[in-house]
């Protein structure tokens, strides 16, 4: 839920290129919405105040999410400065093989990989698995990078904004669904251990 509760910038982003042509009033301040730049600022600000509320409510924030504004906030204010959608288009590129490379290079530093190390505190499964898991995420965030170039230069502006949307809640339940299945087998196991304390080999 919280993966899909951080599409909310991004449906938004949509529904803004969707109304370009209309005409947004403000008291006495006006604006005619002009597609992907629109689009692009409000992308920004919705995920600026998505930070600032989990902020507000949890009282701490996850790297990723860091990096996502970060990345948001220097591709789409390329775009805005720039005038140039192709900032945008290459924002989910370089922040999805980012974190690829994140999360691969994890395996062969220290004894246990990121997605281990996250929820290893939550989750006891064997190491096999933790393995598959982590390149499981690792090919998804490579492949999703790679997509997205695709179709932003094959497809052109307009299907690609609907892309950008529709893929991304795909690939996030999709990814949810095959980690669950290959998390599931192992959970009556874990049921009927005896809880031990994980170590910290950092």
């Amino acid at each position: 839920m919280k993966q899909l509760a951080e599409l909310i910038p991004l449906v938004l982003f949509f529904i803004t290129y969707q109304m370009k042509g209309t005409t947004v009033e403000i008291g006495s301040w006006t604006h005619t919405l002009d597609g992907i730049f629109s689009a692009t600022a409000v992308l920004i600000a919705a995920t600026t105040l998505q930070v600032i509320i989990t902020w507000f409510l949890t009282h701490k924030l996850e790297k990723r999410l860091l990096w996502l504004l970060a990345a948001v906030s220097v591709f789409g204010g390329a775009t805005l400065v720039f005038r140039d959608q192709t900032f945008i288009f290459w924002k989910p590129t370089v922040f999805n093989w980012a974190l690829a490379l994140v999360f691969g290079g994890s395996h062969f530093i220290g004894e246990r990989n990121l997605i281990e190390r996250t929820l290893g505190h939550q989750l006891r499964l064997p190491h096999a698995i933790w393995t598959r898991l982590l390149w499981l995420w690792t090919c998804n965030f490579a492949l999703v990078g790679s997509l997205n170039l695709f179709v932003a230069y094959r497809m052109g502006e307009a299907f690609w904004v609907s892309y950008k949307l529709y893929s991304a809640i795909g690939f996030t339940l999709l990814l949810t669904v095959i980690t669950a299945l290959m998390i599931a087998p192992h959970m009556h196991d874990e049921d009927a251990e005896v809880s031990k304390p994980v170590p910290d080999n950092k």
